[in-house]
C-alpha cells in the first residue's frame, strides 16, 4: 500500500522533516486549543454542586416560612403596645425611679417630645444630672437592660467644679408600638416586627473643664 508521502516522491530526509513539522503543528494546536480546557468539566461540576446546595438551602427556608410567620405574629402580640396617654407617664416615671435607685440626682428634666411613624411612637427627653461615676454607669446600664424600652441617644458629661462628681446632660428615648386599628392591622403588625429599630449608639461629648 502506497502512503501519501510516497506519492509526493520525497526523499527520506524530506519525509522525516514533513513528519516532524506535522508533529510540531499537532502539539501547538493541542497546547493552544485543547490543553487549556482540560479543567472545564471539573469547574462545571463544581458550579453545579454549589447550585444544588443553594437550591436545597432556599427550599429549606421556604418550607419554614409558615413557622416563621407564626413566630413573628406571636412576638408582635407580646410587644409593648402602650396607650398614648400612658406613654409619657411611664417614660418619665421609669427614668425618675431608676435615677433614685442608682443615686443619680436629676437637676433639670426637659419636656417629653414625641415623634411618630407608621408603626412606632418615640418619646424623648433630655435631663441634666449630677452623680458619681459608678452611679451614672449603673443608671444608664439599668435603663438599657432587661425589658426597659429606654436607651441613650446623646450623652455629655464632665467633672463639676470641686471635681468630686460628674455633671452632664443625657437624651433618653423610648419606642412604643402603636396600637393597630382597622383592616390593615395584621399587615402593620408583621411589618412592625420586621422593622423594629436597632438601639441607638450613645454619642459621648466631654464638657469643657
Amino acid at each position: 500500500m502506497t502512503s501519501p508521502l510516497d506519492k509526493m516522491n520525497l526523499r527520506p530526509f524530506e519525509k522525516r522533516l514533513v513528519v516532524g513539522v506535522a508533529v510540531v503543528i499537532f502539539i501547538v494546536v493541542n497546547a493552544v486549543f485543547v490543553f487549556p480546557h482540560f479543567g472545564d468539566w471539573g469547574r462545571v461540576q463544581f458550579r453545579m454542586e454549589q447550585a444544588r446546595e443553594k437550591l436545597a438551602k432556599w427550599q429549606g427556608v421556604a418550607k419554614e416560612e409558615p413557622t416563621i410567620k407564626q413566630k413573628v405574629d406571636e412576638l408582635t402580640k407580646q410587644g409593648s403596645s402602650v396607650d398614648a396617654e400612658e406613654q409619657v407617664y411611664q417614660f418619665k416615671s421609669t427614668i425618675e425611679s431608676q435615677a433614685r435607685n442608682s443615686g443619680v440626682n436629676l437637676i433639670v428634666s426637659g419636656r417629653v417630645t414625641p415623634q411618630t411613624n407608621q408603626f412606632f411612637v418615640e418619646q424623648s427627653q433630655t435631663v441634666s444630672f449630677q452623680s458619681g461615676e459608678q452611679q451614672l454607669v449603673e443608671f444608664l446600664f439599668t435603663l438599657g437592660s432587661g425589658n426597659s424600652l429606654i436607651r441613650v441617644r446623646d450623652l455629655e458629661v464632665g467633672p463639676d467644679q470641686p471635681r468630686q462628681n460628674l455633671n452632664g446632660h443625657v437624651t433618653l428615648i423610648a419606642s412604643y408600638q402603636k396600637k393597630n386599628t382597622g383592616k390593615g392591622a395584621p399587615a402593620a403588625r408583621k411589618t412592625a416586627a420586621a422593622s423594629s429599630p436597632l438601639p441607638d449608639l450613645a454619642i459621648v461629648t466631654p464638657i469643657a473643664k
